[in-house]
């Protein structure tokens, strides 16, 4: 077996090949975009370039035929937020054999150690976690936009290599088409929508500037008190919204206000993938006709929940009711959706479980985020929980 670094065209081509050779009889996989992968890889398009750097193989047997891939990276301001600096692996694919898979995750280790990295997660994304991040463990069937999908043995190499799990990600289908959610649940969101200190507004892109700011003030403000927090690149903000921009409707996208100042967000987008479903991972100019009637035809049926942030002083306000309460006009003018897909849920914030679990989310899928130590003899520790009190976070 011998890797060779993605460094050209050909090269290129060969890293979006081997996903096909792995899923050639899997009904379940939808072949991402591959542009949208390789303006993860192009530090023209990808902020996390500013502070640190990627690299790429394809694996190769002795018979010359390529049978995995990996991919390796770090920021430094990620990897500092950790006892140990932390790297990442990613765009993993592999046929079903240890050696094979050893081979890739022995290069990514050692380029990132040569980076001064002393661990690395992995499968994860060169950028914000709410794309491509995560190891399938659970839920085997095809997934929401952005969200991986892998065989089930993936799980059997990453152990056996030596990766843990570092924390559990919960994806919750909720069918739109069922009854609806209790009444209690309307009338406290209406009464919160209704207080005069509230004021609820969706994303608009002519005022695109201004909410990328209250996104950021809400991220920074809900998370701050975990304790591997770290601020929002706006940077890495704005690259996504430009380039998901064919995608997103204005109205799945709200912001909470008390006061003026931003308070809670809720991201929402229309299931793509039931698009890429029928299309090979390109977009070109003689599908685009094909993908504008799909469009048309209403074949997205489904939405995904990006992320959903409240800042700690107004978790129990209600805040998140009222923001669904905003949002259900959309979705009655919008009757080809039928059901959203709450997405994703760490294990290490269980407010945010509870609240899907309450609005009626079914889980479905679970992920896995794993992580290896490149000391063997340190102390494994998963993620801590989430506290809204500064120093109440447990392990």
């Amino acid at each position: 077996m011998y890797l060779i670094e993605i460094n050209n065209t050909k090269s290129r081509k060969l890293f979006h090949r081997v996903p096909h050779i792995i899923y050639k009889n899997d009904p379940n996989w939808i072949c991402p975009l591959e542009g949208m992968t390789e303006s993860i890889f192009d530090p023209r398009t990808n902020p996390s370039f500013k502070n640190g750097d990627a690299i790429r193989w394809v694996l190769f047997d002795e018979k010359n035929l390529p049978i995995g891939r990996i991919a390796a990276f770090y920021n430094h301001d990620k990897a500092k937020i950790y006892e140990q600096p932390t790297g990442g692996c990613g765009f993993f694919e592999c046929i079903d054999q240890q050696n094979a898979a050893g081979v890739l995750f022995d290069a990514a280790r050692d380029w990132l150690k040569a980076k001064g990295m002393e661990a690395m997660d992995g499968p994860i994304n060169f950028g914000e976690n709410y794309m491509n991040w995560g190891l399938l463990a659970d839920g085997f069937m095809p997934q929401g936009f952005g969200m991986p999908y892998h065989p089930p043995y993936y799980l059997k190499l990453f152990e056996n290599y030596g990766f843990q799990i570092y924390f559990k990600q919960f994806s919750y289908h909720l069918d739109t088409t069922l009854p609806e959610l209790p009444e209690r649940f309307w009338k406290v969101a209406e009464w919160v929508s209704k207080k005069p200190d509230f004021s609820f507004k969706h994303f608009t892109w002519k005022e695109k500037d201004k909410f990328l700011g209250d996104f950021a003030r809400v991220y920074d403000n809900a998370w701050r008190f975990h304790k591997h927090f770290r601020p929002i690149d706006q940077d890495d903000l704005k690259a996504f919204i430009i380039s998901a921009k064919s995608l997103i409707e204005e109205d799945f996208i709200w912001f909470a206000y008390h006061k003026d100042e931003p308070i809670a967000l809720f991201v929402m987008v229309p299931d793509f993938n039931q698009i890429l479903a029928k299309l090979k991972g390109r977009i070109t100019p003689w599908n685009l006709p094909k993908v504008m009637w799909l469009r048309w035809r209403k074949t997205m049926t489904r939405t995904r929940s990006l992320i959903i942030g409240i800042v700690p002083k107004y978790q129990r306000s209600g805040i998140e009711a009222a923001m669904f309460w905003h949002l259900r006009p959309a979705m009655y003018k919008k009757r080809w959706y039928r059901e959203m897909e709450l997405s994703w849920a760490g294990d290490f914030n269980p407010k945010i479980v509870a609240l899907y679990e309450s609005v009626g989310g079914k889980r479905m899928k679970t992920h896995y985020t794993m992580r290896y130590l490149f000391d063997r003899q340190k102390p494994f520790v998963r993620a801590p929980i989430i506290s809204a009190e500064p120093g109440k976070e447990n392990s």
